[in-house]
């Protein structure tokens, strides 16, 4: 009780001490106001530019004041839309603007002193030398593997590959680290890290209309996708047991008998990821430069047929080499499959699952054959 009552004590006496107060200084009027200041405005493009790229917003900015009234207008008098924020000092334009087209920015504004300002900018976009336009590997609402590398494919060399990535959105929830390689003049690739998180929600946003990709080249259309990351799906193909397993969420779910490439043709080893799935496919060796009449070439029907590779490795339905899945590999490089096996592991897989090749006594999988961007460690894929 006598500590409360010193504590109040203390309270009373520094709420009731006059010794402070009589030391603060009193506030002036010239530290407590200010002068009411003119509106300053900030254009993002000025009178009588050219080369404007149509794919940037044209922004203006108010310090010292609200905007009133803005508008962008072009010469046979379309309204360009446009969005001033509720604050009154940013407003911008919300869709792209033409090629080689001219546009007048009006801008009216007033300022903390009540007087209004108005600004105006005439400006030309840019004219294009050629455009190139974007496809990526993914579908709209599809569901992939946790493989699955993001390909980026455009119509014509890009020569400045910073701008183009600048261009190019991928966003993913949860959030995922990844980044860009790219593979030749017109084809970049964007991985994660480590592989998806199975459940991930990823959009990608290729924003390329208007964006200047140097040398005259600018981007012809927008595209935008939207999938989602489905369940872990694992295969591992050993040679040397002739046993493929698969794994589902990272716990073995079956495992089958499998023949693979025979030693003359052996079956390079390394992580594929499924590329396409095929309902009745005609496996022919003249695609991959084998004649059909060739000592090994071939030209053979398949019920189920999962491709892995742009040289040719499939996992396929194999009826003739039953007798010898489990103990010999005798393919000419592909994955041999019952035909109730492949089209249950058809059934299980996805394009983007993870498919790797062990024990093969083939050589390595190169990085660029297919969508093997998994050969790569991240340090080598960031170099």
């Amino acid at each position: 009780m006598g500590v409360t009552l010193l504590v109040a004590g203390l309270l009373a006496a520094g709420c009731t001490s006059t010794a402070a107060e009589s030391e603060a200084p009193s506030a002036s009027p010239s530290s407590s106001t200010s002068q009411p200041r003119p509106v300053l405005l900030a254009l993002s493009v000025s009178d009588d530019q050219d080369g404007v790229e149509p794919g940037q917003s044209v922004t203006v900015r108010a310090e010292h004041g609200t905007i009133t009234e803005a508008s962008l207008i072009g010469t046979h008098g379309t309204h360009v839309k446009d969005d001033l924020r509720s604050t009154g000092t940013f407003w911008t334009t919300t869709e792209p603007l033409g090629y080689g087209k001219t546009y007048t920015l009006t801008v009216e504004a007033e300022g903390e002193d009540g007087e209004t300002v108005t600004e105006e900018s005439t400006f030309t976009t840019a004219t294009p030398q050629r455009t190139v336009g974007v496809s990526v590997n993914v579908w709209d609402d599809e569901t992939v593997g946790v493989g699955m590398p993001l390909i980026f494919t455009f119509t014509g060399a890009v020569p400045d590959r910073d701008a183009a990535e600048e261009a190019l959105a991928v966003t993913a929830e949860p959030e995922t680290e990844g980044d860009f390689r790219w593979f030749g003049d017109s084809s970049v690739i964007w991985r994660p890290k480590t592989y998806w998180q199975a459940g991930t929600e990823v959009s990608i946003d290729a924003e390329i209309y208007g964006k200047d990709l140097g040398d005259g080249t600018y981007g012809a259309q927008d595209k935008s996708v939207e999938f989602d990351i489905g369940e872990k799906v694992v295969a591992v193909a050993d040679g040397e047991t002739h046993e493929l397993t698969v794994s589902v969420g990272d716990e073995d779910e079956r495992t089958m008998p499998i023949s693979m490439g025979k030693p003359s043709s052996p079956t390079p080893h390394g992580t594929y990821t499924v590329m396409s799935e095929h309902n009745g496919y005609t496996m022919d060796s003249s695609t991959y430069g084998v004649p059909i009449d060739n000592a090994e070439g071939y030209r053979l029907y398949v019920d189920y047929a999962v491709r892995l590779s742009h040289s040719g490795i499939f996992y396929h339905s194999a009826p003739w080499s039953v007798g010898d899945q489990g103990h010999t590999n005798v393919s000419h490089g592909c994955i041999n499959l019952s035909l109730a096996d492949a089209a249950w592991l058809m059934d299980k897989s996805k394009r983007g699952d993870v498919f790797r090749v062990t024990g093969s006594g083939g050589p390595e999988l190169e990085p660029t054959d297919g969508w093997s961007v998994w050969q790569l460690s991240w340090e080598e894929w960031q170099a």
